[in-house]
């Protein structure tokens, strides 16, 4: 009997050291230093920020009424718990895999790695205090310190300024180890340099309200370059039509173009700014974009106010004094809802206005006015629009409003950035499956006219405004040039106040316009140190502008 126990004692002590040996065996399937492939992590911190960059534009996007906010105040459209995705993707995954990727990046002299890598970096880190102001940075990565402290923002920004100037140093290196899969721009590395210009200019123009001369000083010295992308060169992300094992559509396509339809409604306000806002001999002139951003499934005005309620309701008062548009833009069928409107959803989902051909690789509108489905248009081969030449013009051209000492005419600037806007809006258009939708509705000949009188009109608006008013036009039609990109109209809207006279909410109390987003639930509930803002009418760094509800809105 002694026997047995006494084997079985040795039996578990083996047992036991066995498995001690083997907690100090590597993992084989964890990824070291050793055994990580750097063209893998780029792919995933290239992948990750395009989901990172579609959530933050999101807000952007209807904050300033270019797609529709579904509540009917500030205060509940926008709750920490609604950030805890944005700030795990920035900290936990792009930030910490290019802080493993950039030693072993240097070591390895991939150069090419490290320049999309610290691109990615900056415009992350530009986003984060854009959106909540002052955040954890010099501490945020490090595995034994789970509570790190805030950056001020400004430091933060400081950060991206360092990390765009090393990327492009990268770039502009001229041999590099590695041959890294560039998902934006296919490995042409000089338009990477121009990008890092482009970014820069956005970083120095949000400085201008802290630092005019600063700013003024480093707009210049880029303009003196004159390096900045142009047309061929749009920083963009590229979708693809498979449906499943991945999905790669434009997630804006893949959430509306389904068999029961559905999805986003469009923003009344901003139809309204395309289709109806500027009139010329007694007619609408309707923006030549407006049937590559919109897809109307009826041409024709609803009549049922079960589906469409406002149909049977006065405007509110405040829209009525305002002279806001309310329900419809027009009477050429154009369905969406007007800002913070929380009313229950009606079975409109095939009659709705959807996404068009342009950004998210829906249907060009040519009077169709069939429902979506999954196979229509472009099937999802949609992008995501960053940074194009056209925001560029329209950067400098507020620079040269706005700032004495920068050089520029504004005029030109403006009107070029219009057209090449407008331009490249068609020119993607056409590139997908689309083409011969447009080309059959409408001629080359005919788009240009078109667009040729949109920007005498704008010329003609401009010039005829006085000096004070003059950046009103060009913030509108930046705003309107940003579709599909709410990061840069929510910079653009608090940085300058325009376009303004925005479209309240359907509540004549709508809550306070959120100047930044309050920090997130996970954050707050991890980090000892991490303190709530009173309220999301705090600033960020750069916005010195007045407080109040009569600023923004």
């Amino acid at each position: 009997m002694k026997r047995r126990i006494y084997s079985l004692f040795i039996a578990l002590s083996l047992l036991v050291v066995s498995a001690c040996d083997l907690d100090l065996q590597n993992d084989p399937n964890a990824v070291t230093a050793d055994t990580a492939s750097l063209n893998l992590v780029l792919n995933r911190i290239q992948l990750d920020f395009t989901g990172f960059y579609n959530g933050t534009q999101d807000r952007g996007m209807r904050l300033t009424r270019m797609l529709n906010q579904g509540s009917n105040l500030y205060e509940q459209a926008y709750v920490p718990v609604n950030f805890n995705g944005t700030w795990t993707t920035a900290y936990a995954n792009i930030l910490n895999d290019i802080k493993f990727l950039e030693p072993l990046a240097e070591e390895a002299d991939f150069k090419r790695h490290l320049g999309i890598a610290r691109v990615i970096k900056a415009y992350v880190l530009m986003t984060m205090v854009d959106y909540f102001n002052d955040v954890p940075w010099s501490e945020a990565l490090d595995p034994n310190n789970f509570n790190p402290n805030y950056d001020q923002a400004s430091a933060v920004y400081a950060a991206a300024l360092e990390a765009l100037t090393l990327a492009k140093e990268n770039f502009a290196a001229p041999t590099s180890a590695g041959a890294a899969q560039d998902l934006f721009y296919g490995g042409t590395w000089a338009n990477w340099v121009k990008l890092t210009n482009s970014m820069i200019l956005k970083l120095q123009l949000n400085r201008k309200l802290v630092d005019a001369a600063g700013a003024t000083s480093a707009i210049n010295a880029l303009i003196a370059e004159n390096n900045f992308i142009q047309p061929g060169q749009e920083f963009v992300f590229k979708y693809g039509t498979n449906l499943t094992d991945p999905d790669s559509r434009h997630p804006r396509f893949a959430g509306q173009y389904t068999p029961g339809g559905g999805g986003d409604y469009q923003s009344t306000w901003y139809m309204w700014h395309m289709t109806e806002e500027k009139v010329e001999g007694g007619a609408a002139l309707v923006d030549p974009r407006a049937r590559f951003y919109f897809y109307r499934q009826q041409i024709v005005n609803p009549t049922d106010p079960d589906k469409l309620r406002c149909l049977g309701e006065i405007a509110p008062g405040h829209y009525l004094a305002g002279g806001f548009p309310f329900c419809l833009p027009g009477t050429r069928g154009y369905w969406g809802r007007d800002h913070l409107n929380a009313e229950g959803i009606p079975p409109d989902n095939l009659e709705r206005t959807a996404w068009g051909v342009y950004p998210a690789g829906g249907r060009f509108d040519n009077n169709a006015a069939a429902a979506v489905n999954p196979n229509a248009g472009a099937g999802g081969a949609g992008i995501h629009p960053i940074m194009l030449p056209s925001y560029v013009d329209f950067m400098l051209a507020e620079a040269a409003q706005t700032l004495p000492g920068v050089s520029g005419d504004p005029a030109a600037l403006l009107r070029s950035g219009i057209q090449k806007s407008i331009n490249y809006v068609r020119a993607f258009s056409v590139s997908t499956s689309e083409e011969s939708a447009i080309k059959d509705f409408q001629a080359d000949a005919d788009f240009n006219a078109d667009r040729d009188a949109y920007l005498d009109y704008v010329a003609d608006e401009f010039e005829a405004a006085s000096e004070a008013r003059k950046m009103y036009f060009i913030g509108r039609e930046y705003w309107l040039a940003l579709f599909g990109n709410g990061n840069e109209s929510y910079n653009l809207y608090r940085r300058t106040g325009q376009p303004d006279g925005m479209q309240p909410g359907l509540l004549a109390n709508f809550g306070d316009f959120p100047r930044s987003l309050f920090y997130p639930n996970n954050h707050l509930v991890t980090n000892t140190n991490a303190v709530q803002k009173a309220s999301q009418r705090l600033r960020v760094f750069w916005d010195t502008n007045p407080e109040g509800n009569d600023w923004v809105y």
